[in-house]
C-alpha cells in the first residue's frame, strides 16, 4: 500500500511538473492560416491570413496576390511580406484565386461583374477578407494596401480601381492598367492586352478607372508600379500605360517631376508623391526580388521614415560560393550579422540565376526552389549574435548559367557582399 501511494504521488507530481512547463512554455509563433467563412465571397475564393504576434491594436492589412498558376500560401513562402510583418506589426491576407484563365487559376480582372463597385466577383471576395481581418483582428480601415505579382499585379490595380473607398496605396509587379482586358477571351495568352499593342490616351485610362465607381469624389489610393525591361510575358510598355491611367486620375502631367536610380538597375519616376514607377533593367517577369517588398512598405507609410528605399547596405553582409560540374552544383551561404543587435529569427531572400533549380538544401527551409527564394532559418540557428555569422547551402541543377546566387537581403534588409 505504501509503495503504491509513493507511486501515485511520484506521477502526481510529473504531471503537474509537465503542465508548469506547458504552461510556462511560450505562445507558439504565428504561422500562415486559411479562414473559411470570411464573408461573401462570389469569386469562390480561399482566403490565407498571416497575423505576426507582435502587432499593435489596430495594425495595418496587406492583401497579398500571387500570380497566374500559384496561390496564397505559395505568395507567402515566395515573398518577403511574411518575415516583415513579423518586424512591423501588419497582418497579411493571401487570397488565392480559383478562376481558371490561360495560365491555370488568376484572379478575374476581365469579367464586367469584377469591373464594378459591388459588382461581384474577386473583388467582393477579396473586400470580405479585408473587413473579417477588421472585425477578427482590429485591422486599421485607414491603413489597407493592396501589392501583387503579375495576375497580382493585375489585381492590385483592379482593387484601388473599383475600391479607392477600401485602400490607402497599391504597389502592382508586373502588372496592366484596370480594364486592360475586354473580357475572358482577351486574357493572356494572347489577347490585345498583352500582346505590346495596348495604347490608349491618359484620358481614356483615367475615364476607366472613375466609371468603375460612378460619382465617387473622395481620396484615390495613390500607386507604386513596377516592371521588368526584359519582360516577355507581359510587356515592359504597358508599364508607360499603367503610368498614363493613374496620372491620369490624379490630374497629374505624365511627365516625371523626379527620377533617380536609388540602386543600381532601378530607375524610378515620381509623379508628384502620388505615383511612382520602376523600370527594372534586364528583370524578366520575375517580380517582387529582394528588396522590392520592403520599399513597397515605405511607399505605404507602414515602416515610417521619409525615403521609400531601406539603407543600403544593410546590417548584414553575405558571401556566396559555388562548386559547379556537369548540369549540377553546390552553393554555400556565409550571412553575417553587421548590426549591434542580436537577430532572432531570419529569413534570407535572394535571386537564382535563370535555369537553377534547388534539390536539396541545409541549415535552412527553401522555398520556392527557384527564381526569388526565400531561405528560413531551422531551429538551431535562429539567432545571430552581433558580429556573429551562419552558414547555410544547397544543390541545384543548372541549364548552363552556374553563377552564385544575387540580391539578398535579410529580413527585408538588403546585405553586402562579405
Amino acid at each position: 500500500m505504501t509503495t503504491r501511494a509513493t507511486t501515485f504521488t511520484a506521477l502526481v507530481s510529473a504531471l503537474i511538473a509537465t503542465a508548469a512547463l506547458l504552461l510556462a512554455s511560450p505562445a507558439s509563433a504565428a504561422s500562415l492560416v486559411e479562414v473559411t467563412g470570411f464573408g461573401a465571397n462570389p469569386g469562390g475564393m480561399r482566403m490565407h491570413v498571416y497575423v505576426p504576434d507582435n502587432r499593435p491594436a489596430k495594425p495595418a492589412i496587406v492583401v497579398a496576390m500571387h500570380g497566374c498558376g500559384g496561390s496564397g500560401p505559395g505568395f507567402y513562402s515566395g515573398s518577403e511580406f511574411a518575415s516583415l510583418a513579423d518586424r512591423y506589426g501588419y497582418v497579411v491576407i493571401y487570397p488565392s484565386a480559383q478562376q481558371e484563365a490561360g495560365f491555370g487559376k488568376c484572379f478575374d480582372t476581365w469579367s464586367d461583374a469584377a469591373k464594378r463597385r459591388g459588382g461581384g466577383s474577386d473583388p467582393v471576395s477579396i473586400v470580405s477578407m479585408v473587413t473579417y481581418v477588421q472585425q477578427r483582428y482590429g485591422g486599421d480601415p485607414n491603413r489597407v494596401f493592396a501589392t501583387g505579382s503579375s495576375s497580382g499585379g493585375m489585381m492590385t490595380n483592379h482593387m484601388l480601381a473599383v475600391y479607392p473607398d477600401v485602400f490607402k496605396a497599391g504597389a502592382a509587379f508586373m502588372g496592366v492598367p484596370f480594364n486592360c482586358f475586354a473580357n475572358a477571351a482577351d486574357y493572356p495568352p494572347g489577347g490585345k492586352c498583352t500582346n505590346g499593342t495596348m495604347n490608349r490616351t491618359p484620358q481614356q485610362w483615367g475615364d476607366a478607372v472613375r466609371q468603375a465607381y460612378p460619382g465617387y469624389t473622395g481620396p484615390r489610393p495613390k500607386m507604386q508600379l513596377w516592371h521588368g525591361t526584359a519582360d516577355n510575358l507581359v510587356p515592359y510598355s504597358l508599364l508607360q500605360e499603367e503610368v498614363d491611367q493613374w496620372t491620369s486620375v490624379f490630374g497629374l502631367s505624365q511627365t516625371p517631376t523626379s527620377t533617380d536610380t536609388p540602386r543600381p538597375g532601378w530607375n524610378r519616376s515620381r509623379f508628384s508623391d502620388k505615383v511612382e514607377a520602376y523600370s527594372i533593367q534586364g528583370a524578366g517577369h520575375s517580380l517582387p526580388s529582394a528588396g522590392m517588398a520592403a520599399v513597397a512598405l515605405e511607399f505605404f507609410g507602414i515602416t515610417g521614415g521619409s525615403d521609400p528605399n531601406p539603407p543600403v547596405p544593410g546590417p548584414c553582409a553575405v558571401k556566396a560560393s559555388v562548386t559547379a560540374w556537369n548540369n549540377g552544383l553546390t552553393e554555400r551561404i556565409t550571412i553575417t550579422n553587421t548590426g549591434t543587435t542580436a537577430v532572432n529569427g531570419w529569413s534570407l531572400a535572394f535571386t537564382l540565376p535563370g535555369g537553377q533549380n534547388i534539390a536539396g538544401g541545409w541549415n535552412a527551409g527553401y522555398s520556392p526552389t527557384s527564381g526569388q527564394v526565400t531561405a528560413r532559418n531551422v531551429s538551431h540557428n535562429a539567432v545571430i549574435a552581433p558580429n556573429g555569422s551562419v552558414e547555410i547551402g544547397f544543390q541545384a541543377t543548372h541549364s548552363g548559367d552556374a553563377a552564385a546566387a544575387s540580391s539578398f537581403s535579410l529580413n527585408g534588409s538588403s546585405c553586402s557582399n562579405g
